[in-house]
């Protein structure tokens, strides 16, 4: 069969010129990966307008739980397929997903219609953010990829702070349904500045063989788990042996991928990926270090309003310095791997999350609203020493043809991670608080956020009772920063995976891979 020929990424005849088509080009990837990132949390204020809506509140927690579960199972897929058949072909493919569940969601008439039509939502979210990073990965030189990473992490941050605060506002203002029809007109924008300006390269067709059956695997053995770690997080861990099968299933099915991995001629994810210790490293770097940070960071502010007594509004706010920390230095780091390499920076990183959550394992009803500021903020600076530079050694360390399967594996991995984090953190608090308070045992972590919110506890709850929640909540939550912190030091040999040397010495050079010198 003869080879496809491949798109050379230049501009056709009449087409802008090429640094007025890159700009055109970062514009609509940031733009989706606003709209993408943005979505996780943006209706998360709007839920009590929707419930209000809608009803149905004994499943309101899979509005979210939906768009989740589906960003992280498809986000192999699109790598693998937009590596075979053209990152920006399938960028629109995303997209679209993205826009159809948005629209889709505007009109839902009942919660189960909503949470179904997040899970298409999720899909196209899936693949938007990987496949960007991709392409940036692919169109820019290491120097411009390195300054440009930074920024889309800074971007990510960014949509994920004003993203509760976009949904109350649309909410309030407008209807809850336009928290989705407002990806509309934004999302055909994204995708129209990205179709005018990208060409990218196709693998030949003899290779495009996608491992179907090895995908349904992997999918069917991470949904079982993900689905357990949802829902088992949501109740005590005494009482979530109805989700123990669910757990045992996900082992044999993860078992069954392993092996039809090894055996198939064109696996999913390609062998090669897993002997390269940069990939290695920087998966389990991603694990760890999400499953400690943003498992954490869905308790923080329930420690400053329960724990510490203020208001709705401060602890919506406390995130702040945390996200300001990661967006500085994710722009920081990534032009002090160029002097500095990959190593010693992301060393730095982890070793600054490790602090910060030793910081705040000592936090108690004592400390004030500056010292958790100041704990977010250490740790926020140690993400974004570390997670942009993991990013760009991975990306520099697979070839071209492998760069949307290498950077969709890395995300994967991520938001696992964030939600193994999540899932195990929410059934130790509530473990915790069920053993402190016998009363309260059996409420899902939305029903004590709704218990102890300062309002309620001036209200029913005061004198003795308010301050036996008090003392509880703060002994559960000392229980979730110390899981945190097992994490974060967990994430810290990943550093030492990485090879020694200045970044310019570990880019792969085709039929050549990184260097795996541990000098």
């Amino acid at each position: 069969m003869s080879a496809e020929a491949p798109e050379t990424g230049l501009p056709p005849v009449g087409a802008p010129p090429p640094r007025r088509r890159k700009i055109t080009l970062l514009v609509g990837l940031g733009l989706g990966i606003f709209l993408a990132a943005m979505e996780t949390t943006v209706i998360s204020t709007a839920m009590p307008t929707v419930i209000a809506s809608l009803g149905q509140i004994e499943i309101y927690s899979w509005a979210f739980s939906a768009y989740v579960l589906a960003n992280t199972l498809s986000a192999t897929l699109w790598g693998r397929l937009s590596d075979f058949y053209g990152k920006g072909r399938f960028y629109m493919v995303a997209m679209s997903f993205f826009i159809l569940g948005s629209a889709l969601s505007g009109l839902a008439q009942s919660m189960t219609q909503l949470c179904v039509f997040r899970f298409i939502q999720g899909i196209g979210g899936g693949g938007i953010i990987p496949i960007a990073m991709a392409i940036v990965g692919e169109a820019f030189p290491l120097e411009q990829r390195a300054r440009l990473q930074g920024a889309i992490s800074g971007i990510w941050g960014v949509a994920s702070l004003v993203g509760p605060l976009v949904g109350g506002l649309i909410a309030d203002h407008l209807s809850w349904r336009w928290v989705f029809y407002v990806n509309i007109p934004l999302g055909i924008a994204a995708a129209l500045l990205l179709s005018a300006s990208w060409q990218g390269t196709r693998v030949r067709a003899e290779e495009r063989r996608l491992d179907v059956a090895g995908f349904g695997l992997l999918t069917s053995a991470m949904a079982l788990l993900l689905v357990f770690l949802l829902e088992a997080g949501e109740r005590l861990a005494a009482d979530a042996h109805p989700h123990w099968p669910l757990l045992g299933g996900s082992a044999a099915l993860f078992a069954l991928f392993v092996r039809h991995e090894r055996r198939t001629a064109r696996p999913l994810v390609p062998l090669a990926l897993w002997s390269n210790r940069i990939f290695r490293a920087a998966i389990y770097h991603g694990l760890f270090t999400a499953m400690a940070m943003f498992g954490s960071l869905s308790f923080v502010p329930l420690f400053v309003q329960g724990v510490i007594g203020t208001s709705a509004t401060t602890a919506g706010s406390i995130l702040t310095p945390f996200i300001l920390s990661w967006v500085f230095f994710s722009v920081l780091s990534s032009r002090l791997i160029l002097t500095l390499g990959y190593r010693r920076v992301i060393l730095a990183g982890v070793a600054a999350v490790v602090v910060g959550f030793v910081l705040m394992r000592g936090m108690d009803t004592r400390t004030g609203k500056f010292d958790v500021s100041r704990n977010l903020a250490i740790a926020g600076s140690g993400m974004g020493l570390s997670f942009v530079p993991m990013l760009i050694a991975t990306q520099n360390a697979v070839a071209r043809d492998q760069l949307g399967i290498a950077t969709s594996g890395l995300v994967f991995f991520r938001n696992f991670g964030a939600t193994l984090g999540l899932g195990v953190m929410g059934a130790a608090m509530n473990y915790s608080l069920a053993r402190a308070l016998p009363e309260l045992e059996g409420l899902s972590p939305h029903e004590i956020r709704l218990l102890i919110k300062a309002d309620t506890l001036a209200g029913p709850l005061n004198g003795a009772n308010r301050d036996r929640l008090r003392a509880a909540l703060d002994e559960a939550l000392h229980g979730v920063f110390w899981i945190g912190l097992l994490a974060a030091l967990f994430a810290l040999p990943s550093a030492w995976l990485i090879p020694a040397g200045k970044a310019r010495q570990l880019v792969h050079s085709e039929g050549v891979a990184a260097p795996p010198s541990s000098s």
